[in-house]
Order: C-alpha cells, then structure tokens, then sequence
C-alpha cells in the first residue's frame, strides 16, 4: 500500500494569500478524489510570521498597518486590497478588511501546534483564518483563541493551558528554523513530499497535476 502524499505548508494566519493558497489546495485536491487512481494526502501547516513584531492590540485596520508597516501609499494599499478581495471571492472566500482586527500571530501559531498534537489542526487551521479574515475576530489574544478552539472541539483549558505556558512556542520557532534552511521568505509555500517546492497560491488545477504526477511517480 502506498503512503500518503505529505504536504507541508508554511504559512501565517494574517497572511491574505495563505487562506487562499488553503482552499485552493482543497479543491485541487478534492478534484483528483474521483480519479480512479486517487491520489491519498496529507496536509500539515508550518508556521511563518510575515510581521513578529506586530503589537497584539493594534490601534488602526489593515489600510493603517500596511501604509504604516510597509511605507506605502494608501491609495496603493487600497488597490492591493481589492485586487485580493477579488482573487479570494474567486475562490470561494468573503475577505472583509473593514471588519479585519491586525495582531500578532504568534499565540495563534501555538495553537495551530496544540490542536496538530490533538488531531485537530486542520479544523483550527481553517477556523482561524475563516474567523480573521472573513468574520473580523481578533486571533492574538489567549482568550479569544480558546474560544475558537473550544469552536472546534477542541478543549478550552487544555487550550488555556498550552497557550498561558508557550509549550509550543519552540515547536513555533523550529518551523521557523526550517523554513529558513529552505530558503522560504514568502509564504505560502508548499513542500510537497519533501522533494518539490510550489511558492504562491496557485489555482487548483495546479495542485491537482502535482498530485497525481506525485502519486503516479509512487506508484511507479
């Protein structure tokens, strides 16, 4: 019996292209199922932190962060903006950047590594980026992430407990550490079965061909 293909992805929580480059993997990968042949995968998220220093409580939107954060004008901003909004909603996602709170990741890529220890991460994977993106929540704070674990099913003092305690801000940081030594300095990026690299949130169609070309290979 063959192994599951194993996709790593590194990517951040806040990051506009990282949700869709997620739901597009989904449906690429949801096109191959019907194959006859079907291609079996795995999917593991990675953490990457396009702003560390971000302040938890940030005192502005996403236009105010971006034109500050990146020293660029905002009518700019304001088109980079729309041009994601539109990309997303093509591939299934309600981006609302008026409703969007900017904050550190960091607490919310602890979790990501709480709920993958409970067989989890994938629905806290989607949760998160689901709740910043499209629903305004704010994911940088310890109480406002047990309440979405909890969402998940996930147990809310458990939770508690391994964000209070950081047990997993090393498991964070050698993520981090690998995606360095990978050379990886945008996000997202897919390292498909350890051997082939795919930068950028690519369409589905792209993820189904490598995935079928990877399961072919194995099974040659």
């Amino acid at each position: 019996m063959t192994d599951k293909i194993r996709i790593d992805v590194w990517s951040d929580i806040a990051c506009p292209w990282c949700y869709i480059g997620k739901r597009n993997l989904e449906t690429g990968l949801a096109a191959t199922a019907a194959d006859e042949n079907a291609p079996e995968v795995e999917v593991t998220f990675h953490s990457f932190e396009l702003s560390p220093d971000t302040p938890v409580d940030f005192d502005g939107d996403e236009l105010d962060f971006l034109a500050g954060h990146k020293g660029m004008p905002r009518e700019r901003v304001q088109e980079m903006l729309t041009n994601v909004t539109g990309v997303a909603a093509n591939a299934g996602l309600e981006y609302r950047f008026d409703l969007l709170q900017h904050t550190n990741t960091v607490k919310a890529h602890e979790l990501l590594h709480f709920a993958k220890a409970e067989g989890r991460q994938a629905e806290m994977a989607e949760r998160l980026m689901s709740a910043y993106f499209t629903e305004g929540r704010h994911v940088g704070r310890v109480d406002d992430l047990v309440a979405l674990a909890a969402e998940v099913g996930l147990d809310a003092d458990a939770a508690r407990g391994a964000l209070e305690s950081d047990r997993h801000l090393a498991d964070v940081r050698a993520d981090q550490a690998q995606a360095q030594a990978y050379g990886i300095q945008g996000v997202p990026f897919f390292v498909i079965d350890g051997t082939y690299g795919v930068s950028g949130a690519q369409p589905p169609e792209a993820f189904a061909q490598i995935a079928r070309q990877v399961w072919s290979e194995r099974q040659a």
